[in-house]
């Protein structure tokens, strides 16, 4: 069968383009820009085309046309599949109808769930339950790639017959209703994606109708010390729930053990493990392995670099992140000064979506702000640099673009560590230029400010 895939450059569309590639369907796809993920998929054999959609991409021997969420309706590729009587799914609806046909594991919340996954797949890999993963960021453990096809379980541990597919279960456009899993994982509820649900209480809904997904047989797992997941559960819901929490004893077992830093990083690990004791997996198994989960990309990747000048070579450590929503910024840069307690910290971000940035507008700046004074003992960050906001192609209102900027941002922030530098490029000669040696650069966002990173190389 030859499937095509509208938008294959994001993280989730491409794991699933990778299910059907490695199942041995006839794979290709469009995209607006070339990215490491396209590049990756063209080596592996995706037939690929960049740069404007066009209806020609669409040929007519094609059987299935997946398309992203963020894929407008007035799509020329998108047109010409109807116009072509092509059978036509979004990808959580394609997602979806493989949820239905394996053992789902989804991991679901605002914060954390490329972590968890991440964790839970190496715990279940190592058990030899041999997994199928979808995930939202690329691991070392899968050759620096998003996906792992799996198959029946090598182990007969928790007498699963069937084979798992573990996914990030994401809820922007509300994508997870169309998944239908075994177990669910919430990580945590908060406001996010306000461009979709406008409120709290839209999101609290959406999540209550997804966890309700669940059958008899299905098991719910909860971070208890959330405010907010309480208010999702239904007395009618049957299925068993269990809960992990920051208080109970594994958590400072799991601050000692991991190797990446942060109490978030313990909750997605405690997540793990419930999940694994859920499944009657060893503690042994699971502490081993996530002692030896090493990290993922763009999730606080450490990069080591050197800057050279003419008197002497220079050092400095940069540290990659993914976080976009002013609780992640917290709890990263919070981590940040545990780990390099004495370092001087510069956190370069990049604003991720300019609805984004006007709907948390007032959090960002109380989170940036307080990031800049000193808590207990030194400030979670020494020196603060702002770029211009990342415009998400085809999810931006005109009307909300002029209402906010990042040199808003910045005024607002009012801090004479803080500048507004617009680009990458200038970006990479600020720092060059003000780096002295031995700091700590943390490049924060989840547009492509990652590449910034590509330029000290």
């Amino acid at each position: 069968m030859k499937i095509h895939f509208i938008g294959i450059g994001g993280i989730g569309v491409s794991a699933l383009a990778q299910f059907f590639l490695s199942i041995g369907h006839e794979v290709s796809g469009s995209d607006l820009v070339s990215s490491e993920i396209t590049e990756a998929l063209e080596k592996k054999g995706v037939i690929m085309f960049l740069g404007k959609h066009k209806k020609a991409n669409v040929k007519k021997d094609i059987s299935l046309v997946i398309f992203s969420p963020a894929v407008r309706k007035e799509n020329p590729e998108l047109k010409e599949a109807r116009k072509g009587k092509i059978l036509i799914q979004s990808y959580p609806q394609a997602l979806g109808e493989l949820t239905k046909k394996y053992f789902t594991i989804a991991v679901s919340g605002s914060h954390g769930k490329s972590t968890t996954t991440a964790m839970l797949s190496l715990i279940l890999i190592k058990t030899g339950l041999n997994p199928t993963v979808i995930l939202g960021t690329k691991l070392k453990e899968f050759g620096d790639s998003n996906f792992r096809l799996g198959g029946f379980p090598k182990s007969e541990i928790c007498n699963l017959k069937s084979k798992i597919l573990l996914i990030e279960a994401d809820e922007h456009f509300a994508s997870f209703l169309n998944y239908w899993p075994k177990m669910i994982v919430l990580t945590n509820i908060e406001r996010e994606h306000l461009d979709f649900y406008k409120n709290l209480n839209n999101i609290l809904k959406t999540y209550k109708k997804y966890v309700s997904h669940l059958g008899k047989d299905g098991i719910l797992v909860l971070n208890q010390d959330d405010k907010n997941i309480p208010k999702v559960l239904s007395p009618n819901f049957k299925f068993p729930i269990k809960k992990f929490s920051l208080k109970q004893k594994e958590a400072k077992k799991l601050k000692k053990i991991l190797k990446v830093p942060g109490d978030h990083n313990i909750y997605n690990a405690l997540a793990a493990l419930t999940v694994a004791r859920t499944l009657k997996i060893s503690d042994k198994i699971s502490f081993k392995a996530l002692s030896e989960y090493k990290g993922a990309w763009r999730r606080f990747e450490i990069i080591k670099i050197k800057l050279t000048n003419k008197l002497e070579p220079r050092t400095c450590t940069l540290i990659s992140d993914y976080g976009h929503h002013p609780t992640k910024v917290r709890v990263t840069l919070k981590a940040a000064r545990e780990k390099f307690k004495n370092k001087k910290i510069w956190l370069v971000f990049q604003p991720h979506q300019y609805q984004r940035t006007y709907y948390l507008f007032d959090d960002f700046v109380k989170v940036l702000k307080n990031a800049l004074r000193p808590a207990q003992g030194k400030p979670p960050v020494d020196n603060l640099i702002i770029t211009d906001i990342f415009d998400v192609a085809g999810r931006e209102e005109k009307i909300i673009k002029n209402k906010v900027s990042s040199e808003k941002l910045v005024r607002a922030i009012n801090d004479k560590k803080t500048v507004y530098v617009p680009s990458i490029e200038k970006t990479f000669n600020y720092l060059k230029k003000n780096l002295k040696g031995g700091e700590v650069v943390i490049i924060m966002g989840a547009g492509d400010i990652y590449k910034l990173c590509n330029n000290f190389k």
